[in-house]
Protein backbone atom coordinates (compact mmCIF):
# COMPACT_ATOMS: atom_id res chain seq x y z
CA UNK A 1 0.00 0.00 0.00
CA UNK A 2 1.18 3.46 -0.55
CA UNK A 3 1.29 5.89 2.33
CA UNK A 4 -2.04 7.62 0.97
CA UNK A 5 -3.57 4.10 1.34
CA UNK A 6 -2.34 2.70 4.52
CA UNK A 7 -3.05 6.24 5.82
CA UNK A 8 -6.65 6.17 4.60
CA UNK A 9 -6.96 2.60 5.75
CA UNK A 10 -5.91 4.07 9.80
CA UNK A 11 -8.69 6.65 9.45
CA UNK A 12 -11.73 3.79 8.49
CA UNK A 13 -9.82 1.82 11.42
CA UNK A 14 -10.32 4.76 13.77
CA UNK A 15 -14.04 5.20 12.44
CA UNK A 16 -15.40 1.18 12.55
CA UNK A 17 -18.20 0.53 15.24
CA UNK A 18 -15.22 -1.91 16.23
CA UNK A 19 -12.54 -0.19 18.65
CA UNK A 20 -8.87 -0.33 17.12
CA UNK A 21 -6.85 -1.99 19.67
CA UNK A 22 -2.83 -0.87 19.48
CA UNK A 23 -0.30 -3.23 20.72
CA UNK A 24 2.91 -0.75 21.25
CA UNK A 25 5.81 -2.30 19.49
CA UNK A 26 9.19 -0.67 19.64
CA UNK A 27 11.76 -2.47 17.04
CA UNK A 28 11.85 -4.21 13.73
CA UNK A 29 11.28 -8.19 16.17
CA UNK A 30 8.63 -6.83 17.76
CA UNK A 31 6.79 -5.20 14.83
CA UNK A 32 7.06 -8.42 13.27
CA UNK A 33 5.72 -10.56 16.10
CA UNK A 34 2.71 -8.30 16.27
CA UNK A 35 2.12 -7.63 12.92
CA UNK A 36 2.12 -11.45 12.30
CA UNK A 37 -1.03 -11.85 14.26
CA UNK A 38 -3.84 -11.89 12.15
CA UNK A 39 -5.75 -9.84 14.50
CA UNK A 40 -3.66 -7.01 14.21
CA UNK A 41 -4.79 -3.84 12.11
CA UNK A 42 -2.49 -1.39 12.55
CA UNK A 43 1.01 -1.22 14.43
CA UNK A 44 1.75 1.57 17.39
CA UNK A 45 5.00 2.25 18.30
CA UNK A 46 5.71 3.54 21.82
CA UNK A 47 8.08 5.82 22.37
CA UNK A 48 8.48 5.60 26.05
CA UNK A 49 9.95 1.79 24.92
CA UNK A 50 11.82 3.17 22.03
CA UNK A 51 13.66 5.36 24.51
CA UNK A 52 14.51 2.85 27.18
CA UNK A 53 16.29 0.78 24.62
CA UNK A 54 18.58 3.23 23.43
CA UNK A 55 19.29 4.17 27.00
CA UNK A 56 16.92 7.14 26.91
CA UNK A 57 14.32 8.15 30.20
CA UNK A 58 10.79 9.10 28.73
CA UNK A 59 10.61 12.21 26.68
CA UNK A 60 14.23 12.52 26.55
CA UNK A 61 15.15 10.44 23.48
CA UNK A 62 16.85 12.94 20.40
CA UNK A 63 14.55 13.66 17.86
CA UNK A 64 16.93 11.80 15.04
CA UNK A 65 17.21 8.81 17.10
CA UNK A 66 13.50 8.98 17.61
CA UNK A 67 12.60 8.98 13.58
CA UNK A 68 15.49 6.03 12.98
CA UNK A 69 13.68 4.03 15.23
CA UNK A 70 10.73 4.26 13.99
CA UNK A 71 11.56 4.04 10.25
CA UNK A 72 12.89 1.20 11.18
CA UNK A 73 9.47 -0.28 12.53
CA UNK A 74 7.70 0.94 9.33
CA UNK A 75 9.82 -1.30 7.00
CA UNK A 76 9.20 -4.71 9.03
CA UNK A 77 5.77 -4.04 8.19
CA UNK A 78 3.13 -3.53 5.45
CA UNK A 79 0.88 -2.38 7.82
CA UNK A 80 -0.19 1.13 8.78
CA UNK A 81 2.18 3.05 11.40
CA UNK A 82 1.11 5.52 14.34
CA UNK A 83 3.89 7.13 16.05
CA UNK A 84 4.83 8.07 19.54
CA UNK A 85 6.19 11.43 19.26
CA UNK A 86 6.79 12.80 22.36
CA UNK A 87 5.49 16.36 22.22
CA UNK A 88 6.45 16.69 18.64
CA UNK A 89 10.07 17.90 19.71
CA UNK A 90 10.77 21.44 18.78
CA UNK A 91 8.80 21.94 15.56
CA UNK A 92 6.18 19.96 15.93
CA UNK A 93 5.03 20.64 12.17
CA UNK A 94 8.48 19.84 11.06
CA UNK A 95 8.27 16.78 12.83
CA UNK A 96 4.68 15.62 11.29
CA UNK A 97 6.50 16.47 7.83
CA UNK A 98 9.50 14.61 8.49
CA UNK A 99 8.18 11.24 9.90
CA UNK A 100 5.25 11.29 6.59
CA UNK A 101 8.67 11.05 4.59
CA UNK A 102 9.80 8.02 5.81
CA UNK A 103 5.94 6.10 5.56
CA UNK A 104 4.08 7.20 9.15
CA UNK A 105 0.40 7.55 8.74
CA UNK A 106 -0.39 8.78 11.88
CA UNK A 107 1.34 9.95 15.71
CA UNK A 108 0.45 10.83 18.86
CA UNK A 109 1.80 14.31 20.40
CA UNK A 110 1.80 15.28 23.84
CA UNK A 111 1.06 18.93 24.95
CA UNK A 112 2.57 18.44 28.41
CA UNK A 113 -0.50 20.84 29.73
CA UNK A 114 1.73 23.66 28.10
CA UNK A 115 -0.44 26.84 27.71
CA UNK A 116 -3.70 26.32 26.16
CA UNK A 117 -3.46 28.45 22.71
CA UNK A 118 0.32 27.24 22.62
CA UNK A 119 -0.96 23.60 22.56
CA UNK A 120 -3.53 24.61 20.22
CA UNK A 121 -1.58 26.01 18.05
CA UNK A 122 0.36 23.42 17.80
CA UNK A 123 -2.19 21.07 16.53
CA UNK A 124 -2.91 23.47 13.83
CA UNK A 125 0.61 23.82 12.55
CA UNK A 126 0.54 19.51 12.47
CA UNK A 127 -2.42 19.48 10.60
CA UNK A 128 -1.37 22.23 8.11
CA UNK A 129 2.09 20.10 7.50
CA UNK A 130 0.20 17.29 6.99
CA UNK A 131 -2.30 18.92 4.53
CA UNK A 132 0.35 19.85 3.01
CA UNK A 133 1.97 16.51 2.19
CA UNK A 134 -1.41 15.22 0.91
CA UNK A 135 -1.70 12.39 3.20
CA UNK A 136 -4.69 12.31 5.22
CA UNK A 137 -2.38 12.02 8.61
CA UNK A 138 -4.11 10.53 11.73
CA UNK A 139 -2.85 12.81 14.14
CA UNK A 140 -3.81 11.48 17.77
CA UNK A 141 -3.81 14.45 19.44
CA UNK A 142 -3.24 13.78 23.30
CA UNK A 143 -3.83 15.85 26.28
CA UNK A 144 -2.00 15.29 29.52
CA UNK A 145 -5.21 16.95 31.26
CA UNK A 146 -5.72 14.43 33.73
CA UNK A 147 -2.38 12.90 34.06
CA UNK A 148 -0.36 15.90 34.34
CA UNK A 149 -3.09 17.90 36.29
CA UNK A 150 -3.31 18.71 39.58
CA UNK A 151 -6.86 18.76 41.83
CA UNK A 152 -9.94 16.32 42.12
CA UNK A 153 -10.54 14.51 38.45
CA UNK A 154 -13.89 16.89 38.14
CA UNK A 155 -11.22 19.62 37.70
CA UNK A 156 -8.97 17.67 35.77
CA UNK A 157 -11.82 16.58 33.33
CA UNK A 158 -13.43 20.11 31.91
CA UNK A 159 -9.84 21.07 30.82
CA UNK A 160 -9.15 17.66 28.82
CA UNK A 161 -12.58 18.18 27.50
CA UNK A 162 -11.92 22.00 26.42
CA UNK A 163 -8.71 21.07 25.15
CA UNK A 164 -10.04 18.03 23.31
CA UNK A 165 -12.81 20.17 21.77
CA UNK A 166 -9.82 22.58 20.71
CA UNK A 167 -7.74 19.77 18.83
CA UNK A 168 -10.65 18.62 17.24
CA UNK A 169 -12.03 21.57 15.77
CA UNK A 170 -8.35 22.23 14.73
CA UNK A 171 -8.73 19.52 12.11
CA UNK A 172 -6.94 16.27 14.65
CA UNK A 173 -8.52 12.96 13.85
CA UNK A 174 -8.67 12.05 17.59
CA UNK A 175 -7.71 13.18 20.78
CA UNK A 176 -5.88 10.88 22.95
CA UNK A 177 -7.00 11.47 26.76
CA UNK A 178 -4.40 9.22 29.10
CA UNK A 179 -6.59 8.65 32.77
CA UNK A 180 -9.63 8.54 31.37
CA UNK A 181 -10.03 5.13 33.00
CA UNK A 182 -13.48 5.03 34.63
CA UNK A 183 -17.50 4.64 32.51
CA UNK A 184 -18.85 7.94 33.62
CA UNK A 185 -15.96 10.00 32.75
CA UNK A 186 -15.65 8.07 29.58
CA UNK A 187 -19.20 8.69 29.13
CA UNK A 188 -19.03 12.22 30.22
CA UNK A 189 -16.39 13.08 27.48
CA UNK A 190 -17.62 10.88 24.68
CA UNK A 191 -21.17 13.61 25.35
CA UNK A 192 -18.91 16.32 24.57
CA UNK A 193 -16.54 15.30 21.92
CA UNK A 194 -18.64 12.83 20.23
CA UNK A 195 -17.92 8.85 19.28
CA UNK A 196 -15.18 7.83 17.48
CA UNK A 197 -13.08 10.69 18.67
CA UNK A 198 -11.38 9.41 21.29
CA UNK A 199 -8.74 7.60 22.12
CA UNK A 200 -7.66 6.13 25.49
CA UNK A 201 -4.23 4.05 27.35
CA UNK A 202 -5.45 0.66 28.72
CA UNK A 203 -4.24 0.46 32.19
CA UNK A 204 -4.34 -1.76 35.16
CA UNK A 205 -7.75 -0.93 36.69
CA UNK A 206 -9.14 0.82 33.69
CA UNK A 207 -12.57 -0.43 31.57
CA UNK A 208 -11.85 -3.19 29.34
CA UNK A 209 -11.44 -2.77 25.71
CA UNK A 210 -14.97 -3.86 25.03
CA UNK A 211 -16.39 -1.78 27.78
CA UNK A 212 -14.48 1.39 26.19
CA UNK A 213 -15.97 0.01 22.84
CA UNK A 214 -19.36 -0.20 23.99
CA UNK A 215 -19.03 3.79 24.92
CA UNK A 216 -17.40 5.10 22.00
CA UNK A 217 -14.06 5.25 22.12
CA UNK A 218 -11.94 4.79 19.02
CA UNK A 219 -8.84 3.46 19.97
CA UNK A 220 -7.02 1.81 22.69
CA UNK A 221 -2.93 1.30 23.01
CA UNK A 222 -0.95 0.08 25.57
CA UNK A 223 1.98 2.09 25.73
CA UNK A 224 5.28 1.26 27.47
CA UNK A 225 3.33 -1.40 29.33
CA UNK A 226 4.10 -4.17 27.26
CA UNK A 227 7.59 -3.61 27.13
CA UNK A 228 7.40 -3.92 30.55
CA UNK A 229 5.70 -7.62 30.30
CA UNK A 230 8.47 -8.85 28.18
CA UNK A 231 11.06 -7.46 30.14
CA UNK A 232 9.39 -9.21 33.12
CA UNK A 233 9.30 -12.23 31.31
CA UNK A 234 13.42 -11.68 30.88
CA UNK A 235 13.96 -10.83 34.27
CA UNK A 236 12.14 -14.38 35.24
CA UNK A 237 13.40 -16.71 32.83
CA UNK A 238 17.00 -15.23 33.81
CA UNK A 239 16.64 -15.54 37.62
CA UNK A 240 15.32 -19.09 36.34
CA UNK A 241 18.45 -19.14 34.39
CA UNK A 242 20.60 -18.41 37.16
CA UNK A 243 19.15 -21.60 39.80
CA UNK A 244 18.51 -24.50 38.69
CA UNK A 245 16.28 -23.97 35.23
CA UNK A 246 16.67 -24.81 31.20
CA UNK A 247 15.66 -23.15 27.81
CA UNK A 248 11.92 -24.42 27.70
CA UNK A 249 12.27 -27.11 24.68
CA UNK A 250 8.75 -25.91 22.89
CA UNK A 251 9.68 -22.20 22.46
CA UNK A 252 8.93 -20.96 19.34
CA UNK A 253 11.42 -19.05 16.41
CA UNK A 254 9.85 -15.89 16.32
CA UNK A 255 13.24 -14.40 15.98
Amino acid sequence: MSTIEKATTLRDLHQAPEILRVVNVWDAITTKVVAGLPETRAIATAGHSIAASHGYPDGGMPLQIALDAVEIIVGATELPVSADLDDGYDNPAETIRRVIGIGVVGANVEDRLKPFDESVANVRAMVAAAEAEGVPFQLNARTDAIARGTGPLSERLPEAIKRGKAFLEEGASLVFIPGLMDRESVQQVVAELGRNTVSVIGLPGALTAAEYEELGIARISYGPLTQRVALLALQDLAKDLYGSGVIPGDLPALN
